[in-house]
């Protein structure tokens, strides 16, 4: 988390500075984005929450995704990283709404994607949406090189 944390202290800055609140729905990071944001001290003026995402059932208890709005969508994907990221938003009624879904490893998932592929999502006053291929089956790598992605990708959009 050592890593992690100067990008959180950016983000909180400027999530600060602007009195802007942030909700985090992510997956395969496995809480490695929100307990990044929870490390900067004063974080309770722009974290309201997050979810870990990991199954169909905490998608559908957590998030309020129901099978039928899946349709189409599939996990690890962008349009999935999309919509969890503005339902984080919503649920929380926050600024920001910043989302995470992919495969870390050792093995691909079973929509066949590889180890090493995850999907990141961003809405708010910007939206925005990325893919990282890794190409590692590294599963702890691979975890916080997406939970890095994925603050680098808020800490790009603050930036704006």
């Amino acid at each position: 988390m050592k890593d992690l944390v100067p990008i959180a202290e950016q983000i909180a800055a400027r999530l600060i500075a602007r009195k802007q609140t942030i909700a985090v729905a992510e997956s395969s990071t496995g809480g490695l984005i929100s307990a990044s944001l929870l490390a900067v001290p004063g974080a309770s003026a722009y974290f309201l929450g997050g979810a870990v995402v990991y199954t169909r059932d905490a998608r559908r208890l957590l998030m309020d995704i129901p099978d039928a709005e899946m349709k189409g969508i599939r996990s690890a994907s962008e349009p999935y990283a999309r919509l969890l990221a503005s339902r984080i938003r919503a649920r929380f009624a926050t600024d920001w709404g910043l989302s995470e879904t992919g495969a870390t490893g050792p093995t691909g998932n079973r929509y066949g994607d590889a180890a090493g592929h995850s999907c990141m999502g961003l809405a708010g006053p910007q939206d925005a949406v990325i893919t990282l291929e890794t190409g590692s089956a590294d599963r702890l790598a691979n975890m916080y090189g997406f939970a890095s992605a994925a603050l680098n990708l808020l800490l790009q959009n603050l930036s704006r």
